[in-house]
Order: C-alpha cells, then structure tokens, then sequence
C-alpha cells in the first residue's frame, strides 16, 4: 500500500463528502478476525511503514570491530527508543498503561543479554556478516526454531504461545535493523480525529502509540487474534479487525469504513441502508457495554441464590487489568509458562516469588490458583535447554511425551524452586497450587511429599508461610485422570477439569491440523461423561471442582455445567460477564434436569440442539 495521506483538513473535508453521499462508491465488504469488540464509522486513514533497504553483504576480517561498534550503537537507540515509547503510555488510560508497558518492559530486556544478541554477535566474529545481515539471519533462525515445536497434537492457545514469541524475536530484529539502516518508523502523527487507521500490518510497538480518545478503529491486511497487537487493541478498548485481506489496497482517500469488532467485518463505502443499520449497532453496543459495567458489580447468583464462582485465566501479567474489569472474583488458573519464556537461565525463588507476589496482591484478596510450569516438549524454553533440564529435540509425539508433571518429578529442584516461591507469595493473599498432567495417585502423592518437605525448609529457613498449607490440587484434563477421579480424589485438594486438553485426548484431534479440525467438540458425549464423572467425584468428596477450559466460557453451556454439579468456571477475562449474565439468568432445579436429559444423548448434534434450546422446553 504505497500512497500518499491527503493533509487532516483536506481528509477531513474528503470525509464529510463521503458522509454526505455514502452511495458515492460501490460498497464492499471484507472479512477478517474479530479482535477487539465494538463497532465504529469514519473515515479510513491509511497509513505505511517506509521500507528499510537492506543490502545482506560479508565484511572483511578486519572490520568487525566497526561492525560490531554499529550493532552496538543500534542496541543502545533500540532500548532508548523504547524507553521513550513506555514514557508515551502515561498518555493513555490507566488501564491502558498497565497492559501495555509490561510488553514494552519485555522487548527492553530482550535488548540485554539474549540469546537473539549472543548469536548476532557470533554471527558478525564468525561468519563475517554484516551487522543488519546479521540479525535478520539470527532472527529468522531463532523465530523458526520456535515455530517448529508446533507439532501435531499441541493446543492452539500453545501454537499461539509460539506464535507471539517467534513475533517478539521479530519485533526486536526488526527495530535493530531500522536503527541499523537509519530507515524512518511509521508515524501517526497526521491520523485525523475519528478516524478508521488501515495498514497492512501493525506492530506492538506501533500499537502502543495509537491514542484511544483520537480513534474510531483499527484494521489490517494481517494479524492474528492470539498476537501481541491484538492484546494491546483490546488494552486499548478501540474496535478492531485484523487479517482483513484486500482492505488496504482496496481504500481510497475519502471512503468510509464500517468496523465491527465483535463480529469481524469491515464494510467499505457503506450504502445508506447498511449505514443506518451500523449507527443502530453503535448505539446498541454502547448499551451492552453498560448493562455489563452494572453486572461487573453484581453477584454471580442464580435466580433461585445458588452462588457460582467465576474466575479467569491468565496466561502474561499484561492482562491483569482486564480480569479485573471484568468481575472476575480471583485467577482460577495462572499458567506460569511466561517466567521461563525469553530467558537464557531459569528464574530463581527470589524472581518467581517476586512476579506471583505482584500477581496477588493485584487481585486484593481473590484467590489466585497458580498452575506450576506446564512444560511439553512442544515448547521450546531456551532455560531449561540451556540448563540440561530437557533435550534439545522434542519427543516425536510431545503430546504423549515428557511433560506437565512427569517433567517437574524428574527434576524435583525446578518444582522445589517453584513451590518455595508459591509459598513465599502465598503470605500477600490466598493461593492455591495446581498439578498439570496428572494421571496416577502417585504423581499427586510423590507432589505432595516435596511439597511438604520445602515448606519444612522454608520454616527452618526462618520464611513466614501459611500455617496450613496452600490446597494442592490436580488438573483432570486426560480420559485416565477422569476414570481415576474417584482414586485421585482421595490424595488431591481440589479438581481443575481441562476441557481443551481433556477434548482432544479423549477424541485423538488436534483442532490446529485443518484435516480432522471439525472432530474437536466439547459436546461430544464421550466428553461430556468424563467431565460427568470428575465432577462427581470430587462432590461426592465434597472436593471443590471447577471448569477452566473453553466449555466455561461459552455461556450457553452454562446451564449444563451448572445441572452437572459445576459451581465454579474460570475462562478468558472478556467471557465473564456474558457467563454471569447467563448465571443470574437460571434457576439450578431446570439446570439439573436439563443436564440429566443432555447426558441422556448419544450425539453431539441432539446435544447441540437441545443446548440452542434451552429455556425453551425446561
């Protein structure tokens, strides 16, 4: 998309003619992914980042000291730079500010020693390249390497994982490389207020400079929901699509765009009929949005005052803020994966009791359930390779290989580590620990032994702990774990069910491989009985058990998971309030029934029904 912006007044002026005659130009529409909710209207604003021109050539021997002097100076401009970007933030809402700078916080550490650095540098001694040649080869290197773990058999939300991280290696070459070549960064200095930005594509960093209360929407050519972009779009509550293929060069100075973030479609030109119906999807959004502000502060109460517990997942600190927002009474599963990701060693006790203090004291006395590290040999962590603590090649079938909790028993000081600083964090609010993997009584068992054996160390170390230990609990997320639930719950605290895992081992489908995609249903029957039989297991216990899969956030199985015994769900911040809606909206006895007639069924296609249904015949 090379073209030249017309200056904000005369763009302005183009706006107000096309508003005036929106008929002007054939409408069109696009499809992309719906990133952040909301529906907007204005005129486009394209925008381009200017090209760096990049010649890949070998030195001689005898300037690698001046080249080496280059990548030095372009490391010392990148941090700068950055550091100037985070100061920009104080600019945004609050809310903003506390989602975005930990990534920005994160590109400037990864401009400190880093594998990505050490390698340039090798690559500059060794093999006489030059800087800039130097970081594309070892950013492209590091970021495929990255992206090859993504085998057959792993979760799309750890494909994702990859993604952003193989993203963040990207972002960083990228900066170094302009700075390198001295090529000027994209600028939105002229964005018209209200306007629609379209660009190909959109950096974290370029995100981080939009300012919120100037614009309508966002759209690119490119992008993921799952990217770091998408979190900082949705931080900054605009409506935004991404991956809407053909926009960008399809736009003309003057048109106007209809975004619907919720929905995930752009609508160049706008006839007069889709105008009107867009401005009443404005209005109608704007109320949702409040009917959700006023939830945020009710109870998660059933018509009849049965209480459910909704919690949320996190996966990176930069999505606090939104859990918060959202109602959320506590982190019913904080994935701990991020403290070892980016790293050349393995955090210390002082480091992970340090991130999950912050974590808890953030959610001011809600529980916090922190799942320990969940390693599969799917995920590349550069620590633990470095540090002998898993093979450099991952299993041929990592899904069945060495991981979750068979990992952290076979390196007992990294779980002793990890529990030590749990323990230590456990002082600032409550917290519960989590086992992922799980499948025999003696993995919960031989968990327990070291657990209680660092919180004897600790003592004798003079730490302040919880007189009674933190509940330990298991994640139920293999058909095996879900048979043995009744075993299981005689050595576990509390039960965790993982539907998306618990879904593809149970029907051989990984939803990422396009072939067999379709086979991945939460509601086959065979799903549905294991999730039956957990939950029963622990009632019958009078064990705490909860939902933290995708099954939790979809707010029309709520009811079935409430008549299953269910009473509490943790899911992504933004189901929350949709989920307490359906909540507050049923009473638990037609909960029941309709659950005993759902687990009735023998096809997920009567069960799709009879949950589109409900309400309807209860």
């Amino acid at each position: 998309m090379n073209r030249i912006e017309p200056p904000p007044q005369q763009h302005q002026r183009m706006a107000q003619s096309a508003l005036a005659a929106p008929d002007a130009r054939p409408e069109r529409s696009f499809h992309g992914l719906a990133v952040s909710a909301g529906v907007a209207i204005g005129p486009v604003f394209g925008t381009t980042e200017p090209e760096a021109v990049i010649a890949r050539h070998k030195i001689q021997a005898s300037d690698i000291g001046a080249e080496s002097g280059r990548l030095e100076a372009a490391i010392v401009q990148s941090r700068k730079q950055l550091a100037k970007l985070r100061a920009k933030l104080a600019l945004l809402p609050e809310e903003s500010q506390s989602q975005i700078a930990p990534l920005i916080d994160a590109y400037i550490q990864m401009l400190g020693p880093s594998r990505l650095l050490r390698g340039v540098r090798a690559r500059i001694a060794e093999t006489l390249l030059s800087a800039e040649t130097a970081v594309l080869t070892e950013a492209a290197a590091i970021a495929a390497a990255i992206m090859a773990q993504a085998e057959p058999g792993l979760p799309a939300e750890d494909r994702a994982g990859l993604q952003r991280r193989a993203d963040e290696i990207g972002e960083i070459g990228r900066r170094l490389v302009r700075n390198l070549t001295r090529s000027p960064f994209r600028s939105f200095a002229g964005l018209p207020e209200g306007s629609i930005l379209v660009a190909e594509s959109l950096r974290p960093a370029d995100a981080a400079l939009l300012d919120p209360s100037r614009l309508a929407g966002v759209v690119t050519d490119e992008g993921g929901a799952d990217g770091h972009t998408a979190v900082m779009l949705r931080a900054l509550g605009v409506p935004a699509v991404l991956g809407a293929t053909g926009l960008a060069h399809a736009m003309q100075p003057g048109d106007i765009a209809v975004v619907d973030g919720s929905a995930g479609t752009v609508t160049l030109n706008p006839s007069a009929t889709t105008m009107t119906a867009a401005k009443r999807s404005v209005t109608a959004f704007a109320r949702e949005r409040q009917r959700y502000a006023k939830l945020r502060r009710l109870p998660a109460v059933t018509m009849d005052g049965e209480p459910v517990e909704l919690q949320a997942n996190l996966e990176l600190p930069v999505e606090l803020p939104l859990i918060v927002q959202s109602g959320a009474v506590g982190i019913g599963l904080l994935r701990t994966e991020f403290l070892f990701m980016n790293r050349e060693t393995v955090p210390d006790e002082a480091t992970q009791a340090e991130s999950y203090r912050t974590i808890v004291e953030a959610m001011n006395g809600d529980p916090v359930t922190i799942r320990v590290l969940d390693w599969g040999g799917e995920k590349e962590i550069e620590a633990l390779t470095l540090a002998g603590v898993v093979p450099e090649i991952a299993d041929t079938n990592p899904a069945l290989g060495l991981r979750g909790i068979r990992l952290l028993l076979r390196c007992p000081d990294l779980l002793e580590t990890q529990l030590s600083a749990i323990l230590r964090a456990s002082m600032s609010g409550p917290v519960r620990v989590l086992l992922p993997m799980v499948t025999t009584v003696g993995e919960v068992r031989a968990a327990r032994e070291i657990y209680e054996r660092v919180a004897r160390r600790l003592r004798r170390r003079g730490e302040r702990i919880p007189e009674k230990l933190p509940p330990m609990g298991i994640m139920i997320e293999t058909p095996g774990a879900a048979l043995s639930a009744d075993a299981l719950a005689l050595e576990a605290d509390f039960f965790a069910i993982g539907t998306n895992d618990l879904t593809a081992y149970t029907l051989a489908v990984d939803r990422a491989e396009s072939d067999v995609a379709a086979l991945y249903d939460p509601m086959h029957p065979a799903v549905l009985r294991l999730v039956q039989f957990a939950a029963e297991a622990a009632l019958r216990m009078r064990m705490p058990v909860s939902i933290c899969g995708e099954l939790a956030a979809a707010p029309r199985l709520t009811p079935l998971l409430l008549g299953l015994g269910i009473r509490s769900l943790s899911m992504n911040a933004s189901a929350v309030p949709r989920v307490k809606q359906m909540v507050r909206s049923v009473q638990i006895d037609a909960c029941v029934r309709f659950a005993r007639r759902v687990m009735e069924q023998g096809d997920a296609d009567r069960i799709r029904a009879l949950v589109d249904g409900f309400g309807k015949d209860v």
